[in-house]
C-alpha cells in the first residue's frame, strides 16, 4: 500500500539529514509545493542558517504556520532500530530523527494547506509559513532574525501556530497556549587562592557563595498563576580549584537558570538576585543571558479556532499548559500575535529511536485544515 501524501512528504524530510543548521534540501521541497499555490516566497540566508517566509495574500488577518527543519544529532546510530535518517514504518509507527520534532508537523502542515486551497483558493486574509534551520541549537540566526526583518518592514502576524510537539499521549489532548522564561546567571565569585593548611592567609570563595546560594535556592519568588507554575531556580553547573586537594581556590563559578511565570519579570529576577549577592559581601561578576520572555495566549480567535479544530477532529478538548522548555514561539510572540504550539506526543523526542504515530499525523493534518477552516 502506497503511503499517503502527509506521510510520503514527512519520509522525504526525514531522509534528510539536516542536522542544525543545515536544511539539507528540505525547504527547497517545501517550495517547490507553495510556489504551486501561489505563495510568495523569500529565503533569508543570516550567517549559517537559512529562513523561508512563504505568504499568500496580502490582507489581514496573517495567519502563520512556524516550524524548523533542522533536527538535533541522531546519537550512536548502533542504538536505533532502523538507520536514523531512514523513514521507517514499524507498527503503525513512523520512525526517524525528527518524525516528531519537527519534520512531521511540517508535513501536516503543507498538505493541510494544500487541502484547504483546493477547497476556498479566494479565502480571506493571508497564510504564510516561518520555517528555519536553526531552532534547536544557538537560536540566534533563525526566527528570531525573520522576526526582526518582518517587523522592520511593519509586517504583522497576528495569528501563529508553532508545529513543536506539544501532545503528551495522543496528538491533541494538550496545546501549549504560553512558555515559560528563561534567564541564565553566569556567576564568578572571587576570592583569594591559598594553602589550605593556612585557610588565614587565603580567601574561600566557595565557602562564602554556598549561604547566598542557599538563599537563592529557598527563595519563593512567586506563585504562580491559573497557566504557569512557580517560578523555578536551579544550579546547572558549578567549577572551582586547580585539582588538588591542598589549594583553596580562587574563583568560584556558578551557573543558574530562571523558568519565571507572568507573575516575574527578568529585571526583577535580577533586582533580587544581586541584592542576595551584596547583601552576602560576595566580590563577584555576574552576566545575564536572557533566553527569552515567558507568554501567554489565554483567550482570543486562534484559540478558540484551535480548541474548535482539536474537538471536531478528536471530539474531546485539549488542555491547556505553559509546562516545558522554550521555543520559537517566544520570538513571535512578543510582536503582540497571537500564538499557541500545536504537534505530535512528545514521548520520543531527542531520544534514539525518535517515532510518530502514522495515524497521528493524520489527525494533525485534518486539525491544521480545520483551524484555517475556523480562521480564514
Amino acid at each position: 500500500m502506497s503511503d499517503s501524501p502527509v506521510i510520503a512528504l514527512a519520509k522525504d524530510f526525514i531522509s534528510r539529514k539536516s542536522v542544525t543548521p543545515k536544511d539539507a534540501g528540505c525547504q527547497d521541497v517545501m517550495i517547490e509545493r507553495l510556489e504551486k499555490l501561489g505563495f510568495t516566497i523569500e529565503t533569508m540566508v543570516f550567517e549559517d542558517t537559512t529562513n523561508l517566509w512563504a505568504r499568500r495574500g496580502t490582507e489581514a488577518p496573517l495567519f502563520v504556520f512556524a516550524g524548523h527543519t533542522d533536527v538535533v544529532p541522531s546519537g550512536s546510530v548502533d542504538q536505533w532500530h532502523t538507520p536514523p535518517f531512514e523513514p521507517t514504518i514499524i507498527d503503525g509507527y513512523l520512525h526517524g530523527r525528527g518524525a516528531a520534532d519537527m519534520k512531521g508537523s511540517l508535513a501536516c502542515m503543507i498538505v493541510a494547506i494544500e487541502r484547504f486551497l483546493a477547497q476556498h483558493p479566494n479565502h480571506k486574509g493571508s497564510i504564510a509559513l516561518l520555517i528555519t534551520s536553526d531552532e534547536e541549537g544557538p537560536f540566534i540566526n533563525g526566527t528570531t532574525r525573520v522576526i526582526d526583518t518582518l517587523e522592520a518592514r511593519n509586517e504583522k502576524i497576528d495569528m501563529c501556530i508553532v508545529g513543536e510537539p506539544s501532545s503528551t499521549h495522543h496528538v491533541g489532548d494538550v496545546v501549549k497556549n504560553g512558555r515559560r522564561g528563561s534567564i541564565t546567571g553566569d556567576l564568578l565569585v572571587k576570592g583569594t587562592q591559598g594553602h589550605v593548611a593556612y585557610p588565614h592567609l587565603a580567601d574561600n570563595p566557595v565557602h562564602r557563595a554556598m549561604p547566598a546560594l542557599a538563599e537563592l535556592a529557598a527563595t519563593k519568588w512567586d506563585n504562580g498563576n491559573d497557566y504557569f507554575p512557580p517560578t523555578s531556580f536551579q544550579i546547572a553547573n558549578v567549577a572551582a580549584g586547580t585539582g588538588a586537594s591542598n589549594v583553596i581556590p580562587g574563583e568560584f563559578e556558578v551557573q543558574f537558570n530562571f523558568r519565571f511565570s507572568t507573575e516575574l519579570t527578568d529585571e526583577a529576577i535580577k533586582r533580587k538576585v544581586h541584592s542576595v549577592l551584596d547583601a552576602h559581601g560576595l566580590d563577584y561578576d555576574l552576566k545575564w543571558t536572557l533566553s527569552g520572555q515567558p507568554f501567554l495566549t489565554d483567550h482570543g480567535t486562534l484559540l478558540d479556532a484551535v480548541v474548535a479544530a482539536i474537538e471536531t477532529v478528536n471530539h474531546k478538548k485539549p488542555e491547556l499548559l505553559t509546562t516545558g522548555g522554550t521555543s520559537d514561539g517566544r520570538f513571535i510572540a512578543r510582536t503582540g500575535a497571537q500564538v499557541i504550539e500545536l504537534g505530535p506526543v512528545n514521548a520520543t523526542i531527542h531520544k534514539v529511536n525518535e517515532c510518530v504515530k502514522v495515524a497521528d499525523l493524520e489527525k494533525l493534518t485534518d486539525m491544521y485544515q480545520q483551524v484555517l477552516e475556523n480562521i480564514l
